[in-house]
């Protein structure tokens, strides 16, 4: 028996503590709350010299009110539940409204607002009208009276329209769904019964600037005209899923419709015809419900639907936004192209499903697969330190050899104290390029292993960014690291921070880091990677020797090369026999992937020597240079130079020289179209 009342006893008690624990939990999470969130308060009064108001608060998180009228002095607040109709009668004047929100758990909120109510009719009325600086579409209206209460706001677009209602001076803003001309209708009110009108017709001018490359549909200016056939409707909408690679506000909506023809799709057509000289592939981002579904791209000309080209992709994904890649290196480059055309799920009869496409671009064939960042072999950066330690130096590299000989390095000491989170940051000179580079290298000297090394980046104000933890592996020794920053959000990102032993307060030790790189996978073998045509933003030259070089305008365009844009260089009399000029890229030419360097010449004489030599900026000692001839005069010919026995550096820097070994005679020569090949 007594056994059986232990038992009794131990399960009430288990029952209590379970009611204990819930108690507190659930008093934890009440803790936790934050102070609700008064929005604003709206008025409305009426018009019949009797000076009743009412007050409609807008709050999030709140379970009453205090309202303080402010027409009483030393006044205690009133309060009121969520449903109750809050209403006050006042004498003319200016008054300043208090209302305080109360939380689940007491906290409060205030939020104070002044309210004019007079009797007499609205007097000079001032209407304010304005369109967005983004979005024409939308039209802001404020208004301004003496005597006045609130303003009723009519924009002319729907019937039986309600205003909106708004404080003198306050702005309301609204979004027109069609363009045409629209009457909007501002009415002030004061307690009296007499109102005050303004009208005012406005136009709403629909979207009309052209279609261009590269295509992100942000723009609420220009006029994205789908044409559709076949039973598919696109049009331009919210981006419905705003996460992973593709955050951005509007994207394009293709809805193959129930029965659509296997082939429906629609097409924009481009202010003018795609370029196909230089950029060849075309990336598109793409949400599909179906994995495996055929997206077909295709260009036509704009009057001759015969000349086109097309390329297919298959999603590899479902519900989630991906990036295809269409190669369009075969296309006829002699013929125009002016239409773009999507195709979804080409092949299958239409079902209904809605697929999404945005950020529609053509790009080089391959890209360089390192882009330096930062060696500092230059004019150093400046560096931001924090956590109490001392400034990065920028020193002569300690221990040459292994994975890092440069000169120049970057040095960070932990002193002893310095907090956990103690790092450094600078800021590169342009966006760094993470579409392309999903990976950041750097080289690191530490006098142990088996320390994190943090590498963050971050936007301008620091309101985006991403963060890769790498633990060392070797000590007093170079060793380059790799840190995969393909998770990150997409954003502008500029700078650059870094943290040693991250985690652990400073201890004295001193570590360096350099060659901060961008590794993407680079071009590959293929038909050429452009280095310069001139035909963009005009390449800065150096001289030497008293010749001099700079871009100009194509003075025979005719055969192999009808460009508009060339490099001119001059070899005055008397200049001397190894004259030249050169220019600097801002990544290193791959001369991995690509063995050779074809050039367009233009040169007055035959037989004479056309050297090549590529260098790097920060070493000159690291060079190699390769001779050719020019077989024609007066007239373009393509040079190939091969560097496939090119030593194993980084070369950043171009070297030309024209009629190498000869003294200047007051010859010009033109240069064009170097390129990556093999």
């Amino acid at each position: 028996m007594n056994n059986l009342r232990n038992i009794l006893l131990l399960f009430v008690a288990l029952l209590s503590g379970i009611s204990c624990e819930k108690e507190i939990n659930n008093l934890d999470k009440l803790e936790n709350l934050s102070s609700p969130a008064i929005l604003a308060v709206k008025f409305d009064i009426t018009q019949d010299n009797s000076g009743l108001v009412t007050l409609m608060p807008e709050a999030e998180g709140v379970t009453g009110y205090e309202i303080k009228f402010g027409d009483i002095e030393n006044e205690v607040p009133t309060s009121y539940g969520l449903n109750d109709k809050i209403t006050h009668i006042y004498p003319e004047g200016v008054y300043t409204v208090e209302v305080t929100g109360i939380g689940l758990t007491g906290l409060k909120s205030s939020l104070e607002q002044d309210i004019t109510v007079s009797f007499k009719a609205p007097e000079n009325l001032v209407v304010t009208i304005e369109a967005d600086d983004v979005n024409p579409r939308i039209i802001k209206v404020s208004a301004t009276a003496d005597y006045a209460t609130v303003m009723d706001i009519y924009f002319g677009d729907t019937v039986n329209e309600v205003p909106e209602t708004v404080l003198p001076g306050e702005v309301a803003e609204h979004l027109y769904d069609e363009p045409g001309s629209y009457e909007i209708k501002v009415i002030a009110r004061s307690g009296g019964a007499a109102t005050t009108e303004h009208t005012e017709i406005i136009n709403i001018s629909p979207a009309s600037d052209p279609v261009t490359l590269p295509i992100n549909f942000e723009s609420f200016t220009v006029n994205y005209a789908f044409l559709d056939f076949g039973g598919n409707t696109a049009t331009v909408v919210d981006n419905p899923d705003p996460t992973g690679e593709n955050t951005s506000a509007r994207v394009a909506q293709a809805v193959k419709g129930n029965g659509a023809e296997t082939w429906a799709g629609s097409l924009l057509t481009l202010e003018n015809p795609i370029d196909f000289s230089t950029n060849k592939i075309f990336k598109l981002k793409v949400w599909s419900p179906k994995v495996g579904a055929v997206v077909k791209l295709k260009v036509e000309n704009l009057t001759n639907g015969e000349i086109a080209h097309e390329v297919d992709a298959n999603t590899t994904v479902n519900n989630s936004w991906e990036e295809l890649q269409y190669d369009f290196s075969a296309i006829d480059i002699n013929n125009e192209y002016q239409k773009v055309v999507f195709f979804f799920d080409f092949g299958n009869v239409g079902d209904g499903s809605a697929y999404y496409f945005d950020d529609i671009k053509l790009v080089a064939g391959s890209l360089p697969s390192v882009m330096p960042v930062q060696n500092f072999e230059g004019e150093p950066p400046a560096f931001t330190v924090f956590g109490n330690i001392p400034d990065i130096e920028i020193l002569p590299n300690p221990d040459p050899t292994g994975a890092n000989t440069t000169a120049t390095v970057a040095k960070m000491t932990k002193s002893s104290g310095a907090e956990t989170w103690a790092g450094a940051f600078f800021e590169h000179s342009g966006i760094l390029d993470l579409e392309n580079y999903k990976t950041v290298k750097v080289s690191t000297w530490s006098p142990v292993s088996g320390v994190v090394i943090k590498l963050k980046l971050e936007n301008q104000d620091a309101s985006i960014t991403h963060e890769v933890d790498i633990v060392n592996t070797t000590a007093s020794t170079w060793e380059e690291l790799e840190y995969d920053f393909s998770a990150a959000p997409a954003a502008d990102y500029i700078r650059i921070v870094i943290f040693f032993d991250f985690g652990n307060p400073g201890n004295g030790n001193e570590y360096y880091f350099d060659e901060f790189e961008l590794i993407g996978e680079g071009g590959g073998p293929g038909a050429g990677l452009l280095i310069t045509d001139f035909e963009g933003e005009p390449i800065t030259f150096t001289d030497f020797g008293n010749s001099y070089a700079f871009v100009t305008d194509n003075p025979d365009q005719t055969g192999i090369n009808t460009s508009t844009k060339v490099a001119e260089f001059d070899k005055p009399q008397g200049a001397e026999t190894w004259a030249g000029s050169f220019f600097d890229l801002a990544y290193y030419l791959d001369l991995d992937s690509y063995s050779a360097i074809s050039a367009k010449t233009w040169s007055p004489k035959t037989g004479i020597i056309v050297k090549l030599k590529l260098e790097n900026s920060a070493n000159g000692a690291e060079a190699y240079e390769v001779d050719m001839t020019t077989t024609v005069s007066n007239t373009w010919e393509e040079l190939k130079f091969d560097f496939s026995a090119a030593p194993d550096f980084t070369y950043d820097r171009v070297v030309i020289f024209f009629d190498f070994g000869n003294l200047g005679d007051d010859t010009t020569y033109y240069i064009d179209d170097l390129t990556l090949t093999n």
